[in-house]
C-alpha cells in the first residue's frame, strides 16, 4: 500500500491526497476538471503536496496498490469503467462515492471482471472535520482484507458486510434524513425570513428540540448547501434511486434533490458572491444568505 491513486480530485480527493502524502506515500490523481481555468486550484494543490497528476483515469491507476474513487455520485460506474484499463491485477478499488446499492454492484462487476478487488465504501458524515479519519463503512467480499490495510494508512474503516450494497444502503438511508434536513431548514428559514417570523419559528424549534443550536445549525446548513449543493443534489438523486430500488416512491428524496440543485443554480449564477472569494458562503448569520436567496428567488 505504498502507491495510491485518486480518481476525483475535488474536496474529498484533495483532503485524502494531503493526508496520504504527509505519510510519504506516492499519490497520483486524475480529475475531469484538471484541464482549463477551473482546474487551476486543483493543479496548485497537487503541486503544493507533490501529487502526480495523470492524463486519464487509467494512467492514474497504473501501478497503484489502491485506487480510491471519489467522483460525483452520477459518475461512479463510468469512473470505474474508465479506470480499470490501467488497474493492475489484485489491486484494491475503494469506491468512496455516494451511489445507490445498485450502482455499487454494477461498478463491482466492472472492477472484478478486470482482475481488481472492489470494496464499497460508505462515508458516514462530512469529510472535512475528520479528514482521512472520517467514519467509513466497508462492504463486499474483499472488504475484510482491505480493512486493516486502510487502518494502517490512517483511515477509520468499519466492516459493514461481506455483501455488496449493505454499506451504501446504510449511507443512502441516512442521507434521506440528513440531506432532507438541510433542504427543509433552508426552505423553512428562508420562507420565515420573508414573512418576518424567523425568530418565532426558531423559538418554537428550541422548545421542541432543546439540544439543537438552531442559529449555528442553520448557518452551517446554508454554507454547505451553497458551496456543495451541486454535488449534494447528485448524491440525493442516488438516494432517490436507492428508495426506488426498494420499491418505494422517493417523494422526500426527489424534493430534496430539487431544492439542493436550485440553491446550486443560484450559487453558479453568483447570487452568493464569487466562489473564489473568501466570504463565499461563509456568513456566520444564515439570514444574510436567506436575504440573498429572497432577492433572487425563482418559482421553485
Amino acid at each position: 500500500m505504498k502507491n495510491i491513486a485518486l480518481i476525483g480530485y475535488g474536496e474529498v480527493g484533495r483532503i485524502l491526497a494531503a493526508d496520504l502524502r504527509a505519510q510519504g506515500l506516492a499519490v497520483s490523481a486524475y480529475d475531469l476538471k484538471l484541464d482549463g481555468d477551473n482546474g487551476q486550484p486543483l493543479r496548485e494543490h497537487a503541486a503544493a503536496h507533490d501529487v502526480v497528476l495523470a492524463a486519464s483515469h487509467s494512467s492514474a491507476a497504473h501501478g497503484a496498490d489502491l485506487v480510491v474513487s471519489a467522483v460525483t455520485a452520477s459518475q461512479a460506474v463510468a469512473a470505474a469503467e474508465a479506470t480499470v484499463r490501467g488497474l493492475k491485477q489484485g489491486a484494491f478499488f475503494l469506491d468512496f462515492n455516494s451511489a445507490s446499492p445498485g450502482a455499487k454492484c454494477r461498478a463491482a462487476e466492472v472492477v472484478n471482471a478486470a482482475g481488481g478487488r472492489y470494496v464499497e465504501g460508505a462515508v458516514m458524515t462530512s469529510v472535512p472535520p475528520y479528514r482521512i479519519k472520517v467514519p467509513l463503512l466497508l462492504g463486499g467480499p474483499d472488504a475484510a482484507a482491505l480493512e486493516p490495510l486502510l487502518r494502517e494508512l490512517g483511515f477509520a474503516p468499519k466492516l459493514a458486510s461481506e455483501k455488496l450494497g449493505v454499506a451504501s444502503a446504510t449511507k443512502m438511508c441516512r442521507s434521506v434524513m440528513i440531506k432532507g434536513f438541510e433542504a427543509m431548514v433552508i426552505e423553512s428559514f428562508t420562507t420565515a425570513r420573508h414573512y418576518g417570523v424567523e425568530d418565532a419559528v426558531i423559538a418554537s424549534l428550541r422548545e421542541t428540540f432543546p439540544g439543537v443550536d438552531w442559529e449555528k445549525q442553520a448557518a452551517y446548513f446554508f454554507q454547505r448547501v451553497i458551496e456543495h449543493g451541486r454535488r449534494r443534489s447528485e448524491e440525493v438523486r442516488e438516494v432517490a434511486v436507492t428508495v426506488q430500488e426498494a420499491g418505494l416512491t422517493p417523494w422526500s428524496a426527489a424534493g430534496t434533490a430539487e431544492r439542493q440543485a436550485w440553491v446550486a443554480d443560484l450559487a453558479d449564477a453568483g447570487v452568493f458572491g464569487d466562489k473564489g472569494a473568501k466570504d463565499f458562503a461563509r456568513s456566520v448569520d444564515w439570514r444574510t444568505e436567506a436575504d440573498r436567496i429572497l432577492g433572487n428567488r425563482k418559482t421553485r
